[in-house]
């Protein structure tokens, strides 16, 4: 009896895992070992107590059996119940017959030594067939237990894994909202630079303008102080009845108001130029003649250098093809590309000039040339050219070559942004030998070719 109820408990103890699983049954049933071996012990030594202590074991191996059955934790291990039972039975009916009945018990005992006997025999056979099944419960009740510990283990990941999404989406979403303020930041400045950019070309102008105005002026004025002295000696004829004299002093005050009209007009347009120049391009293309265009700016431009530096001095040439014809573009764009371009020709010369170069003389040169369905305006000048290793970096924003204080790096990338909307096309070349340039000189000037469509 108590071999069986340690056999039990060890049993009971392996197959549930008790230890990780329910530590205090654990507990339990280690104490129910200890005692039996402890009985089992005291039985074999004390044998005029062996009655008492089979009914102790009884006692125990009923209470396991008991507990077994009702307790929910060892619903899987019922079926010791069905192979320990006949022997808790066997075992209370013989020391009942011993209590009640000694002769009884004497008489018959080979009968009750057998159904022991088949007892143990029936536990042990029990134990053993169903020994296989129980480990496939096991196995099942493992892999159960492993599934849910796994789907713990998922359903933690899965909240840590959207407690990290939702932390990410808002960090990503508050550097987007910064990458916008920044983007703003950037354009408000940005348009600020070409602001900046568009009034010093403007600047540049006012001494020009100011210049190509004065000239007309004088011509007003003198002929109209011409056209005071012929009135008056025109009146003396009169007087006098010579009326061919009189008619002939009436031609040249006709011919000198035809100057007075002529210089008012080019007056004129200077001051349109310089207004459409400095006021905000509609974006409408107009009708423009190309070559007074750029006659205009490089007047302008070298006037202007010439205000600002009474040090400057350049030759600047035009080579205008007459035959072209009005063209649509938007003089204010075109304007400003042109002025631009003229201004780095001055420029880029009078850095050369500094030098000291022997027989160097600093020029510019603009022309302009129909080539099928477009027009191409050609600035160029004998300066130090540009090296080849910045050369693909020119139309970039903010690059400039000039010194700190000089220059945006923002002209040529707004003429490039202004040629292509028009749908042209601007390049820049290095001006060799055979353009002006003495033999074996590798560079000795640069050319700016705008090609703009009729």
């Amino acid at each position: 009896m108590y071999i069986f109820i340690i056999i039990i408990t060890i049993f009971l103890r392996r197959n549930l895992k008790t230890s990780l699983t329910m530590p205090e049954w654990n507990k339990w049933l280690l104490w129910v070992m200890i005692g039996a071996i402890i009985l089992l012990v005291f039985q074999s030594i004390f044998k005029p107590f062996e009655t008492p202590a089979d009914w102790i074991g009884i006692v125990m191996m009923g209470v396991l059996l008991y507990y077994i059955y009702t307790k929910k934790e060892f619903q899987s291990q019922k079926f010791i119940i069905t192979a320990v039972l006949p022997l808790l039975i066997v075992n209370f009916l013989t020391e009942s017959i011993r209590l009640i009945s000694q002769s009884f018990y004497t008489k018959y005992h080979n009968w009750i030594d057998a159904a022991g006997t088949f007892a143990v025999l029936w536990a042990i056979g029990t134990l053993i067939v169903t020994r296989r099944q129980q480990k496939e419960l096991n196995k099942a009740r493992e892999k159960a237990l492993q599934e849910e510990q796994n789907n713990k283990v998922i359903s933690a990941m899965k909240d840590q894994l959207e407690v990290q999404v939702t932390e990410r989406t808002a960090e990503l979403r508050k550097q987007k909202e910064e990458l916008e303020h920044t983007l703003e930041e950037l354009k408000a400045t940005q348009a600020q630079l070409i602001q900046s950019e568009k009034m010093a070309s403007l600047g540049e102008l006012t001494a020009g303008i100011a210049h190509e105005i004065q000239n007309p002026l004088n011509f007003v004025n003198n002929f109209s102080e011409i056209n005071r002295e012929l009135l008056g000696e025109m009146k003396d004829e009169i007087a006098k009845g010579n009326f061919e004299g009189a008619a002939s002093i009436a031609s040249d005050v006709i011919d000198n108001e035809e100057k007075i009209n002529h210089h008012g007009k080019r007056a004129d347009g200077i001051v349109k130029g310089m207004l459409q120049h400095s006021r905000k391009s509609s974006g409408q293309k107009e009708s423009t003649n190309i070559n007074t265009l750029c006659d205009e700016y490089v007047r302008l431009s070298y006037h202007g250098l010439r205000a600002k530096d009474k040090s400057f001095n350049a030759k600047f040439e035009t080579h205008f093809d007459e035959s072209i014809q009005n063209i649509n573009i938007v003089p204010q764009e075109i304007g400003r590309v042109i002025l631009n371009l003229i201004n780095n020709a001055f420029y880029a010369v009078n850095e050369r000039k500094e030098e000291n170069t022997p027989g160097y003389e600093p020029t510019v040169t603009v022309a302009t040339k129909k080539m099928g369905n477009h027009v191409c305006i050609t600035v160029s000048d004998n300066g130090k050219g540009i090296p080849p290793n910045i050369r693909e970096k020119i139309f970039q924003p903010f690059f400039t070559t000039k010194k700190t204080g000089q220059g945006t790096g923002l002209g040529l990338s707004l003429s490039y942004d202004i040629v292509k909307a028009h749908g042209g096309d601007i390049r820049v070349e290095t001006l060799l030998s055979g353009d002006g340039v003495p033999a074996g000189k590798e560079m000795g000037g640069t050319k700016f070719i705008v090609t703009l469509p009729i």
